[in-house]
């Protein structure tokens, strides 16, 4: 395949290509490589763990020319180095021309991300702290800043003549026109001093005289200044001065500052539609807040630093509150969500009635500014509110609650947004127990269900006029996704798209045309082109794998159904070798994250394990991946079958997918082992420690070993609080069940883990010891963080877990 190859390179070093040149390079990027013109890529954990090095990398941040005649992507082709920066791409609409553009050039190119004037001409954007405007009318764009301050969160005004943005912990705006620069907030840090005189100050700039008054002192203080000023007329003329230009100046700009209190600081800030308001969220951090410190060993100063990162479950949070700013003014109006835990006067000591812990997110301004909606979500992670606000009071009304006696979640849990007209909130709520799409009233009254059905939606984009909605769901099937066009009022959907797998799709601005980024079980991710019709045929725009990987027979692997104790079928994929003799060994492979899912027909997040599942299968193997309780894409139920106990329900399932396949693929059942990381790794240790019986290895990858250790936002969710519901916390971890362990343990963590940290494997580490277990191993490395990242630490560990399969389960 050395003609792909070099066209590679070409289109990768060329800026600028003749049309016929362009022509035959696209035609060699765009057309998959035959199978029998390149060697089938070796099965050797070597080869697997060079990771995208070998299967590609996804293009990412697609999106289209104002025009509609292109599409602009970032991507990276195989043979790139792994720390390289992604290039950007441009092709043609009808996927032709396929060019990497220099970096002067890219800078030209549309932004991924930004926020858009309402007729969809201007989008407004920053970049390395200052501040542009791409106009897609002309395909150039503007810059506005150019300081060394940090200009962020560009907002275009609905009349699209200024952007709003954050500057210094205040907001902004700058006038396209003539570039005025106008100061809407004055909001000052606790202990700020009075803000300079600025000379020339733009028009509504909040700044403070050079005489303004000095602050009060003690009383001893005061009478002598008091004394000084009736003394001497210099102080009198001095004094008398200021108080004018101070009188002068709250004249012209009546604005109060907005003073913060100790450990707050001021962020996501809001303009409303008309201007008038400024919506404020003010973070105040706990006064006790305490983050564990990551050692970081290798580093290029030959000392060891330290990597400051999170709170663990159980510390006190965080505290979130919204205000509404006046623009003309400065009056702060502070949100009052109204909700309260009550008293419980037989307590000892008695419980007074107090405010329940709720944070505000997601603001949604109707367009003309009259009216504003936010979400709420609940301290304890079981209410879910929309509320609408009263701008002049800031008592919150709420126009929708769900309840959870688990935690409230889904697909889209918090996404909200607006329909055309000031009376009408679209959301996504677990209302039925699956995910689905609704519009409320602004005004309240019950739901509207747009979609319903044993099935989930999973993204939700608006058409440019506001008719109807795009939407990724899993109608057809919880293990594929496709794209439907729905009205906004509901009703029958179109589906547009018609190959099995998973579609991200980005529309073009006539709504003609689409960019889809798909991907299928033994096929990763690609770009393709296609209309916006029902089953368009795809053209394919990249091909991201190496020639080898294209040319290996990869397993469209099938999906079963392993039946689980209490009756539910419980989906998994099945990796059977080809020459399977009964009496084989097995791996069964636990997915990470807990709520995600890994059993469908799309490109899998394990695309490492997937191709080391073939691998395992060459070495006589049969490999089962289950969609454990706890795992998404099957709904509520499925979602929360794991409430206060991890390792309760979606270890049985992996417990009765042992006997699964042992009943039905004659699997020997002492020669079964597991792995996975993170969850999978706790999974792991929960097997090995509480059913040894069952599973005679595996390997744990940074696994959580007592969840008191892990975040507040995940566990708090599942378990609650240690300090309230201990006996989940000491039933959910492995450390308190580590002395029934009985097969061979592998622990590989990563030692600058900033998400399970490295702690977490030293302190089972430490009770390993203590309980005089010999049968057990653990692999350190010293740069890795959560996610791996060289291959030759993803090698290293992969080599390590074969040993230990090959060494355990193999007669």
């Amino acid at each position: 395949m050395p003609q792909l190859r070099a066209a590679c390179v070409a289109v990768r070093n060329s800026t600028v290509m003749k049309p016929l040149v362009s022509a035959v390079l696209c035609a060699l990027l765009t057309v998959p490589a035959p199978a029998q013109s390149a060697a089938p890529l070796p099965l050797t954990v070597d080869s697997i763990m060079r990771g995208p090095g070998i299967y590609g990398y996804e293009p990412r941040a697609v999106r289209w020319s104002g025009d509609g005649r292109r599409v602009y992507f970032e991507w990276k082709v195989c043979t790139d180095p792994l720390d390289k920066d992604f290039d950007t791409y441009v092709v043609q609409r009808d996927g032709s021309g396929l060019t990497r553009l220099s970096e002067d050039d890219a800078k030209l190119a549309p932004p991924a991300a930004g926020s858009e004037s309402k007729d969809h001409r201007l989008i407004a954007y920053s970049e390395q702290g200052d501040l542009f405007v791409y106009d897609r009318s002309t395909g150039k764009r503007r810059q506005l800043t150019k300081t060394s301050d940090v200009e962020s969160n560009p907002q275009m005004t609905r009349d699209g003549r200024k952007v709003a943005f954050v500057r210094g912990g205040n907001l902004y705006t700058i006038t396209l026109s003539d570039g005025l620069l106008e100061q809407l907030t004055d909001i000052r840090p606790a202990g700020a001093a009075p803000s300079a005189p600025a000379a020339g100050p733009s028009r509504g700039a909040r700044t403070a005289a050079s005489g303004d008054e000095p602050k009060k002192g003690t009383d001893s203080q005061e009478t002598l200044k008091k004394e000084e000023r009736e003394l001497l007329e210099v102080i009198q003329h001095r004094a008398k001065k200021r108080e004018e230009t101070e009188a002068r100046r709250k004249k012209e700009n009546p604005r109060k500052p907005m003073n913060l209190g100790p450990r707050e600081t001021a962020s996501n800030m809001l303009l409303a539609p008309d201007e008038s308001y400024v919506l404020v969220t003010v973070l105040e951090r706990a006064a006790d807040s305490k983050t564990t410190v990551v050692p970081n060993f290798v580093t290029e100063a030959g000392y060891t630093e330290d990597i400051s990162s999170r709170t663990n479950v159980g510390d006190t949070p965080n505290k979130s509150r919204m205000a509404i700013v006046k623009v003309a003014t400065g009056e702060v109006t502070w949100l009052d969500h109204g909700q309260k835990l009550p008293a419980n006067p037989e307590a000892k000591p008695p419980v007074k009635e107090s405010e329940r812990p709720v944070t505000l997110l997601g603001p949604q301004w109707s367009e003309d500014g009259a009216k504003l909606a936010v979400a709420g979500r609940a301290g304890d992670n079981k209410d879910r509110w929309i509320f609408a606000v009263d701008t002049a009071t800031g008592k919150l009304r709420p126009i929708f609650h769900l309840h959870d006696d688990a935690w409230v979640d889904g697909p889209g849990s918090f996404r909200m947004g607006r329909l055309p007209g000031s009376q009408t909130l679209y959301f996504q709520a677990e209302i039925t127990g699956w995910s689905h799409l609704y519009t409320v009233n602004w005004e309240g009254g019950e739901p509207k269900a747009l979609t319903t059905g044993k099935w989930e939606v999973e993204s939700v984009v608006l058409s440019r006029d506001e008719t109807r909605f795009g939407l990724v769901t899993s109608e057809e099937s919880p293990h594929v996704r496709n794209f439907y066009w729905m009205p906004t009022s509901g009703g029958p959907k179109t589906r547009i798209t018609s190959q099995p797998g998973d579609y991200e799709v980005t529309v073009s601005p006539d709504e003609q045309m689409l960019a889809v980024v798909h991907s299928y079980t033994n096929k990763p991710p690609e770009l393709y082109l296609m209309e916006n019709k029902p089953g368009a045929p795809m053209t394919r725009v990249t091909t991201s794998p190496a020639p080898e990987f294209s040319a290996f027979p990869w397993l469209d692997v099938p999906i079963v159904q392993v039946p689980a104790r209490d009756g539910t079928p419980v989906p998994a994929r099945l990796y059977q070798p080809k020459n399977w003799k009964k009496g084989g060994p097995a791996v069964i492979f636990v997915h990470g994250a807990g709520y995600l899912q890994n059993v469908h027909r799309w490109w899998s997040n394990y695309s490492r394990e997937y191709m080391f599942h073939h691998l395992l299968m060459q070495r006589g193997y049969l490999v089962i991946d289950v969609d454990y309780r706890g795992s998404a894409g099957y709904g509520r139920d499925w979602r929360t079958a794991i409430y206060r106990h991890m390792g309760g329900q979606d270890l049985d399932d992996q417990v009765d997918a042992a006997h699964f396949i042992v009943k039905e693929y004659g699997v020997d059942p002492k020669r079964i082992g597991l792995y996975g990381g993170s969850y999978g790794g706790f999974i792991t240790l929960m097997a090995l420690f509480t059913q040894p019986d069952v599973f005679a290895a595996g390997a744990a990858l940074r696994p959580v070993t007592d969840w008191a250790h892990y975040n507040h936002g995940y566990t708090s969710n599942i378990l609650n609080l240690p300090q309230k519901d201990l006996e989940a916390y000491k039933r959910s971890s492995p450390i308190y069940h580590a002395a029934g362990l009985k097969g061979a343990l592998l622990i590989c963590h990563g030692m600058v883990d900033t998400n399970v940290h490295f702690q977490d494997t030293v302190l089972l580490v430490q009770k390993l010891i203590e309980l005089r277990k010999e049968n057990w191993s653990v692999a350190p490395y010293p740069v890795e963080d959560h996610g791996f990242v060289q291959p030759s630490s993803w090698a290293d560990e992969y080599k390590r877990i074969l040993n230990l399969f090959e060494t355990s389960l193999k007669k």
